[in-house]
């Protein structure tokens, strides 16, 4: 990968891909600035390299439409503080129009080092990966650098299209993640063990498949262990069970057992009769789960269990909760897991939005080797899938 390491950077002007789609409250006000933190690194390099940096971005899903609450000047502001210098920001709703071109030849013969786009996503052209509005991006800049890991999935004109006008490199962040989720696919030390939570075998598909012939040991949880136990004939009452995917569950638990990779389901659950916080909790052998009963969360056994083998690993990575951990009743599994990880002296990937929210949560995120910051993106990477805007950076 060309990184930003290899670019002749001064007195040049650096377009800047980063993913700074961050949470807000209702007020406007950003409650978690991490993928804002996280590319600190990158801008400082830059601007020791004699650089000036224009910044574009997204925010939230506008739908090609300009819509004030999805407008970046929020983030542009939190940048500024943790920066410590003004940034300029265009609120130009066509993103690359006429006035951002005027804003952007000033700002490059002016003293001022860091300048943010409106939100790319209120124009169409974006996701249509539109050529012209793509040359238009690129114009305001010598260099492009993407270090928008989140975003690399997406073939867009600002993660990929840049790339077909100006030099493109990727920053510190994009060059971390692609290392960390490649090593783990790739190079893992050994025992090499995966948690795999989450709501739906369909989503994981692609995930399971690939990562069954490279890991030793596969943990299953969240809802999706309940379409394995069905569909290896146990009784699992009115949890939440993918109908259609019962024999495609059951072929890859066949499958593994054929490659040798250890595949383990939950021996016991806990469970109530309703998805709520304020019912009873009790706790079921699989073989014993009532009828009118659904399983919110992994048993006491079964955390236990898979905490003794993350213990053992070399290498860990955790994509998906293995109970629904914003409830503080079914949050027990997911807590023992991670605090497996924490206590693990091996390799700790986490890759995915909820299960860096669950670690979070537990207050252990710096206990952990690498935090993902893309959702989709590492997802896709630990599917075995090139990602596109991974793809214009490789040499």
């Amino acid at each position: 990968m060309r990184t930003i390491k290899e670019a002749d950077l001064k007195g040049k002007t650096v377009l800047l891909r980063a993913d700074y789609n961050v949470p807000m409250d209702s007020d406007g006000n950003i409650t978690d600035d991490m993928r804002i933190t996280s590319t600190l690194p990158t801008l400082n390099y830059i601007l020791e390299q004699g650089a000036k940096i224009i910044i574009c971005a997204h925010l939230g899903r506008p739908k090609g439409k300009p819509s004030p609450e999805f407008s970046l000047e929020p983030v542009a502001r939190r940048l500024s503080e943790l920066m410590k210098e003004n940034v300029v920001f265009s609120d130009d709703d066509e993103v690359a129009g006429e006035a951002t071109v005027k804003a952007a030849e000033a700002f490059r013969a002016s003293d001022g080092r860091l300048m943010m786009l409106q939100n790319t996503r209120f124009v169409p052209e974006e996701e249509a990966n539109d050529p012209v509005f793509a040359g238009k991006l690129a114009s305001l800049a010598d260099v492009f650098v993407l270090d928008a890991f989140g975003c690399a999935h997406r073939a867009h004109a600002s993660t990929v299209g840049v790339a077909d006008y100006i030099p493109a490199y990727g920053g510190f962040l994009i060059e971390k993640e692609v290392r960390f989720l490649k090593d783990a696919l790739d190079e893992p030390e050994r025992p090499y063990t995966v948690i795999m939570g989450g709501s739906k075998v369909s989503d994981k598909i692609g995930l399971i498949t690939n990562l069954m012939t490279k890991a030793d040991n596969i943990l299953i949880g969240g809802a999706m262990a309940q379409t394995f136990l069905k569909a290896i004939g146990y009784e699992v009452g009115v949890s939440k069970v993918e109908e259609d995917k019962l024999e495609l569950a059951s072929r890859m638990l066949e499958q593994a057992d054929e490659i040798g990779v250890k595949m383990f389901l939950p021996v016991d659950v806990a469970g109530s009769t309703e998805f709520s916080n304020d019912t009873p909790k009790e706790s079921y052998g699989i073989d014993a789960i009532p009828k009118d009963v659904m399983a919110l969360d992994i048993g006491e056994k079964t955390a236990k269990n898979y905490a003794e083998i993350i213990a053992k690993s070399k290498t860990v990575v955790f994509n998906g909760p293995v109970g629904v951990f914003e409830m503080e009743k079914y949050s027990d599994g997911t807590r023992a897991v991670v605090e497996a990880m924490a206590n693990c002296p091996g390799t700790t990937v986490v890759g995915g939005g909820d299960s860096a929210a669950a670690v979070a949560l537990f207050g252990l995120s710096d206990k952990m080797t690498h935090i993902s910051t893309g959702g989709g993106a590492s997802l896709e990477m630990l599917e075995g899938k090139v990602l596109p805007g991974v793809a214009i950076l490789e040499n």
